[in-house]
Order: structure tokens, then C-alpha cells, then sequence
């Protein structure tokens, strides 16, 4: 299991920060037609209980949110990924199909409002993660982003630099159809509220449609 570690500076803008990594090996598929269905019942659901206003106060994404503004990051230009899910959603607009594994966290962090790390454990650099703050200038790649300006933005970091934000991951560490080796991360910032059952929820998930084969949960602060 990787060792995952926060940086005091986190520590002292986001006291209430806890979070799960869960580690599991597993096969990757382009699409699974059960857990669409699954994505698209919880779409309907979504839409007939909530709109594109008040998605933003759903206590995990909200929590979230404060945390960015703590840090010195507006929230609103560069919105946790939970967020934009749940806003794309809201807005009408149907999820973005990428691989079995992706689409898995993406499930989780729309029905949990938590930002979920996702990794190919295989590209992480060292056994060791340290949660810290983008500093001004620091190259990031975000996901079908390109260059991301993560100053003053939650990261995690690898020997080489920067691989997750709740923002976006990066590209160098993203998971793809030959991924086997899982590393996910929780990301709570209201505290261990839902993370039991958030990360629960994704075995779950893990088990039903990634046929997971092994799996370790770590506990963080």
C-alpha cells in the first residue's frame, strides 16, 4: 500500500481534512453496459431531485469548495470534480463514456459529491504521496486539459511532481484500458462524514464490474 502523507500546510488550511485511499487490483474493460445502466438510472434521479443551483451545496462538494477558497483558489473558475460532474449532469448534457474504471469513480464522486483521485498505481513514481498546495508556476498536465494552473490548489505528489488535484489528475499517472493496478483517493474536506460508505460503495463497484481480484483500504489525515 502507498504510503500517503499531508502536508502541514494543508494540515493548517484545511483542518478538517481526512481521506480514504483504496488500492485494488483489477481488469479494465472500454465499456460495461450494467453500469451504464446503473449511471444512467442515477442520471434520471439526479435531474428530478436537484438543479444546476444548488448542486454547490451538497455538503461534501461544499466542503470542498471552502477548502479551495482557504487556500486562495476560486472555486467557481476552477471548479472540484465532483462539481462539474454533477453541473454537467444538471445541465442536460449526458456523462462522458471513457473506460470502465473512470466511469466507476466518476459514479461514486456523482452520488458522494467527494473528488476521487484516480491512478494507475503502475505510473505512480516511489511509495510515497504527499498531499500539499500547487505552488505558482509548478507544470501540471491536466486530463484533457492541458496545462493546468494549480497554484493554490490541493495536490498530491509523486517522486517526479504532481499527479491529482480535486480538480483535475494528470496525464501521466491516468488509467487506461491496460490498467490493472488501482489507486484511488477519497478526498474528504468535511471530515470522515460518507467516506466509510463512499469508499464501500466503490468495491462495490470494483467487484461487480472490474472483477477486482485483491484490495487494501488506508485510512488518512
Amino acid at each position: 500500500m502507498f504510503i500517503i502523507k499531508v502536508s502541514e500546510e494543508l494540515k493548517n488550511k484545511c483542518p478538517d481534512f481526512k481521506g480514504i485511499a483504496v488500492e485494488a487490483w483489477v481488469t479494465n474493460t472500454s465499456y460495461n453496459k450494467k453500469l451504464w445502466q446503473e449511471i444512467d438510472t442515477y442520471t434520471q434521479q439526479l435531474r428530478a431531485e436537484s438543479n444546476v443551483d444548488d448542486c454547490k451545496e451538497q455538503y461534501a462538494i461544499a466542503a470542498t469548495r471552502k477548502a479551495y477558497r482557504q487556500l486562495g483558489k476560486d472555486p467557481s473558475r476552477y471548479r472540484p470534480s465532483a462539481e462539474a460532474l454533477r453541473r454537467r449532469l444538471l445541465r442536460g448534457l449526458d456523462l462522458y463514456q471513457i473506460d470502465t474504471l473512470v466511469d466507476i469513480i466518476n459514479l461514486v464522486s456523482l452520488k458522494t459529491g467527494f473528488s476521487i483521485g484516480g491512478f494507475d498505481a503502475d505510473k505512480i513514481e516511489g511509495e510515497k504521496l504527499v498531499l500539499g498546495v500547487g505552488r505558482e508556476g509548478e507544470p501540471y498536465e491536466g486530463i484533457g486539459r492541458g496545462v493546468l494552473n494549480i497554484e493554490g490548489l490541493p495536490v498530491y505528489r509523486d517522486t517526479l511532481g504532481g499527479i491529482g488535484t480535486p480538480t483535475s489528475d494528470n496525464e501521466r499517472t491516468k488509467m487506461d484500458v491496460n490498467t490493472v493496478h488501482l489507486l484511488a483517493i477519497i478526498n474528504g474536506y468535511s471530515g470522515d462524514k460518507g467516506l466509510t460508505d463512499a469508499a464501500d460503495f466503490l468495491l462495490n463497484l470494483l467487484k461487480e464490474y472490474a472483477s477486482m481480484s485483491n484490495s487494501s483500504i488506508a485510512y488518512f489525515e
